[in-house]
């Protein structure tokens, strides 16, 4: 077992709000907290506080408290961070509704989550509605924040209205080991799960982020990784805040946009993912904006490869690093320092976090390896305890239980080497979870669409790498005897179900799908015909 080189950092017993907010000074008040990218409009963290406990007071009248879940549904604009510590203030959990979502996938999700009411946005509000009749959410239930007078004849609140009311914010008691938050997650293998993420999760792990990360109050910090993830909710939003930072929103990516955003709010901190890296790295445009602000950029969602940060860390002029995590972990578990940045080599994902401790099994064996006097292990899988380990998955307990082990490590499902002084580097996954441009894809989920196709006999879905050096989904395809079916017929079928990130890139017709003979997917003898 080995452990972070940090001291542990205390880690108060309360809530997200109490712990972001609670210590604010009359300074504080009027820092700008929230920028929106788009317009400049700006709130101060007075004004924050204020419209969340103004929230979270509209909700508690309508019996909104401990025991309720709500979905947000929801690009990055400066009323996410309202609505997301609204619900909480309240007592109540939230489950965050990926952006690019279709209303089948939203309302799946709602209903597995136990959703009673959603906040959207006007553009969204087509599939919000649609999602929301699937999940049993009267009208007067579906929040518009930006709602005009369509979104009010059709019986929907506004977040104005929610304002305008005026409530003070219940005094609720609010356990922090409750469930808070449910992100969903493909975790190693499978369709979404919901992970269950108490107001300590999220607590601790800004705790634990906030030296190595080393965010300040002087820092203008660009959010343009989406909040839905947990990657944005707790390394931006959140984190943020606890450290007095302005956060600039962005509600999807644009090039263009992203780099007169840095350079017209003199973005200092970046948190982006590798495919932003590609184009900071390569593309042309990057040179026409002053991007001379930028102090630091750091990369997470998927694997940073070491000579594409350095380019961007060559081109900006700023320093780079990785970080490592899960959902499931809330989510950041390994950091690369900024302060330790020309020491740790950029492949890696540096040390662990304050508070928390690692091991690696063999694959084959299941036996811990020891960690080396000198030099580097052999490849294990990484194991994490600590803190910011979830709950658990949402009325999962076999999964639960087949990812936490008995004294509380959670499998990762990724294969990693740690060095005698503790620095990790993930060499291969386990876990069958495709990343493409930073989003979770689950094979399973896909396999399901495709056999719901009445011309596809069989499927199976994996992982390639295509010719830019992003995983695509490709689908293996067994027809139904007889009948004629193309690439494109299956991926337009597909695409019709599914988001867009999810959509299969290539398609593959074959007489069979190899499986096991107790019916498992061979994965790996797909694999090796690519």
């Amino acid at each position: 077992m080995f452990a972070s080189p940090y001291p542990d950092v205390v880690i108060p017993e309360t809530t997200l709000y109490e712990y972001l907010f609670g210590d604010l000074t009359p300074d504080d008040l009027d820092r700008v907290a929230v920028v929106d990218g788009t317009t400049g409009a700006e709130t101060t963290y007075g004004q924050l506080v204020a419209r969340i406990d103004a929230l979270a007071g509209w909700l508690a009248g309508r019996d909104v408290g401990p025991g309720t879940t709500l979905g947000l549904f929801c690009p990055n604009v400066p009323a996410f961070a309202v609505v997301f510590h609204g619900i909480l203030r309240a007592g109540a959990a939230v489950t965050t509704v990926n952006a690019l979502y279709t209303a089948d996938e939203t309302a799946r999700q709602l209903k597995d989550a136990g959703a009673e009411w959603l906040v959207t946005v006007s553009p969204f509000l087509d599939r919000a509605e649609a999602a929301a009749r699937d999940a049993g959410i009267p009208a007067e239930r579906l929040v518009v924040l930006d709602g005009g007078a369509a979104a009010t004849a059709a019986g929907h609140p506004s977040l104005a209205d929610a304002l305008r009311a005026g409530l003070p914010a219940p005094g609720v008691e609010i356990d922090p080991h409750a469930v808070a938050v449910i992100p969903y997650s493909s975790g190693t293998s499978g369709t979404p799960k919901g992970v269950m993420l108490s107001q300590y999760n999220l607590v601790a792990n800004v705790a634990q982020s906030r030296a190595p990360l080393g965010t300040s109050q002087d820092d203008v910090v660009l959010a343009v990784l989406p909040f839905f993830h947990i990657y944005g909710l707790t390394v931006l939003l959140n984190l943020a805040f606890s450290s007095r930072a302005r956060l600039v929103t962005m509600p999807k990516f644009d090039l263009a946009e992203f780099l007169r955003v840095i350079q017209d709010h003199r973005c200092t901190f970046l948190y982006i993912a590798p495919p932003i890296a590609v184009a900071l790295a390569k593309h042309p445009l990057v040179a026409a904006y002053d991007l001379s602000t930028v102090r630091a950029a750091v990369s997470g969602a998927a694997p940073l490869d070491g000579e594409l940060g350095r380019a961007v860390a060559r081109r900006l002029g700023c320093v780079v690093t990785q970080g490592y995590g899960m959902t499931e972990l809330s989510p950041v578990s390994h950091v690369i320092p900024l302060e330790a940045a020309d020491r740790i080599p950029l492949d890696s994902i540096g040390y662990s976090l304050p508070n928390t401790q690692c091991k690696l099994l063999d694959p084959a064996t299941g036996e811990e390896i020891e960690i080396p006097a000198e030099g580097e292990s052999p490849r294990g899988e990484l194991l994490v305890r600590g803190p910011q380990v979830m709950l658990g998955y949402l009325n999962q307990p076999d999964a639960t239980a087949a990812t936490i082990d008995p004294d509380g490590f959670l499998h990762t499902g990724d294969i990693a080497t740690v060095t005698a002084d503790g620095i990790v580097t993930i060499v291969d996954r386990l876990k069958e979870l495709i990343k493409y441009k930073g989003y979770q894809i689950a094979p399973a989920e896909l396999e399901a669409v495709l056999l719901a196709h009445p011309q596809i006999a069989d499927a199976a879905v994996i992982g390639v790498r295509a010719d830019d050096g992003e995983e695509v989904p490709k689908a293996f395809v067994v027809p139904q005897a007889g009948v004629e079916l193309g690439d494109g017929d299956v991926m337009e079928f597909v695409a019709g179900h599914v988001a867009s990130f999810k959509r299969v890139r290539l398609v593959e017709f074959v007489d069979a799908i190899p499986k096991s003979a107790s019916g498992k997917i061979l994965r790996r003898e797909l694999r090796a015909r690519g």
